[in-house]
């Protein structure tokens, strides 16, 4: 893929996780897709979906934004660092709703093949989102 190609499909997988539409999630998850930050599910794109389904389950408005797009094209890697937020409405790692907002801050890195996702591997910030889901209502 060229590296223009690699963009455009990082900012498309971006783009399906405002709102919680995952219509375009198995367009763009090929159906090798390992998920190397499972988070204790399994590694599989059924996981990874469902993951995503828990999160907006939990976070029904969750919505993110791109804060920086790195493309190594001869790897055929994206890395994507993101801000986001969301109400927490159901149960979230361990957490009772809190009906908070919640922000969230991450890194992704996918591998891209033949204009699909083929591997993910991400962190977030999870220790700021524990002291949000336990702390003051904003």
């Amino acid at each position: 893929m060229t590296r223009p190609e690699i963009e455009t499909l990082a900012k498309r997988w971006l783009a399906f996780w405002q709102g919680g539409d995952l219509a375009d999630f198995d367009a763009i998850h090929a159906e090798h897709f390992i998920d190397h930050s499972p988070a204790g599910r399994g590694t599989d794109r059924a996981a990874f979906r469902a993951g995503i389904a828990a999160l907006y389950e939990a976070f029904p408005d969750f919505t993110a934004a791109l804060t920086l797009l790195a493309i190594d094209e001869p790897q055929q890697l994206a890395t994507l660092h993101w801000t986001a937020t969301g109400r927490h409405a159901a149960p979230f790692l361990d957490h009772a709703p809190s009906h908070r907002v919640i922000h969230f801050t991450g890194i992704e890195i996918i591998a891209c093949r033949s204009h699909q996702i083929t591997a993910r591997w991400g962190e977030w910030n999870e220790p700021a989102i524990l002291q949000q889901l336990d702390g003051p209502i904003r």
